[in-house]
């Protein structure tokens, strides 16, 4: 195969995929990763698709507007909020970030009772205050639409002053590396910070955000104690998270 025609597959790949790792890149085309890496650094200098830490980023991809996420694997997401949201006492303080699985949570927590909540999420908010002697706190700052979320340094300085029992945050992406990912460096921000807010910090991520990067790398992954999906990792990633010092629960996604 000739390389203009092995980066196109290549790049064919990345875009049906939004983003795909050296090793997936080079099982498909049989091909060395020193061929793989050199075809990516002159696809990156074309600018047709973004180089990451072990694989690429698709440039025409972006991640979905809320609306559209929410009805993306919805069983799964159901699933895994009701699976997350058992860990959660009448009583506690918990922190909401923005996304699609994290509104899941928030639906299952609609059963508790006496909650402070803290969120950046304009739904979570709606969802949960006023409701069994709830105590919601919206955390300020611009609404980014995509997300209908609070980003941006006002949402961070009000969380600074707050520490919750729990904390439930999505996943952009969870890279073969074991990296949490974001879409813009203002998610990747405040999520970090979240994960330093609490005493049980879960990430909860569907099985398509497993083996996938993202733009902005979170910090602080370190300090997850639960990670909640609706299907067993493959590898790589499952290797990995088998050797952080974090909980894996796996829900039902089969059941309502």
């Amino acid at each position: 195969m000739l390389a203009a025609q092995r980066q196109s597959r290549i790049l064919a790949m990345v875009n049906q995929r939004g983003s795909l790792s050296i090793t997936e890149m080079q099982r498909q085309l049989k091909v060395s990763r020193e061929t793989i890496r050199r075809d990516l650094v002159v696809l990156a200098e074309r600018n047709a698709l973004r180089k990451a830490y072990g694989g690429a980023l698709s440039l025409e991809r972006g991640e979905p507007e809320i609306a559209v996420r929410e009805v993306m694997n919805a069983a799964g997401k159901r699933a895994i909020g009701r699976l997350a949201a058992s860990l959660v006492p009448d009583g506690a303080s918990v922190i909401l970030a923005g996304g699609s699985t994290v509104q899941s949570v928030a639906d299952a927590l609609l059963q508790r009772h006496g909650l402070t909540v803290f969120t950046n999420s304009v739904a979570n908010c709606g969802r949960l205050a006023g409701r069994n002697k709830n105590r919601v706190y919206m955390l300020g700052g611009e609404i980014q639409a995509i997300n209908g979320a609070a980003l941006g340094r006002d949402a961070a300085r009000m969380l600074e002053h707050y520490f919750a029992d729990f904390l439930f945050v999505g996943a952009g992406a969870i890279s073969p590396t074991g990296w949490l990912m974001d879409y813009t460096p203002e998610e990747g921000e405040l999520h970090s910070l979240m994960l330093q807010s609490a005493r049980s910090a879960v990430v909860v991520a569907d099985h398509s955000k497993f083996n996938r990067y993202a733009p902005v790398r979170v910090d602080n992954f370190e300090k997850v104690t639960h990670l909640v999906t609706d299907r067993q990792p493959e590898a790589p990633v499952a290797g990995i998270l088998a050797g952080l010092p974090l909980e894996l629960l796996v829900s039902d996604a089969q059941s309502r």
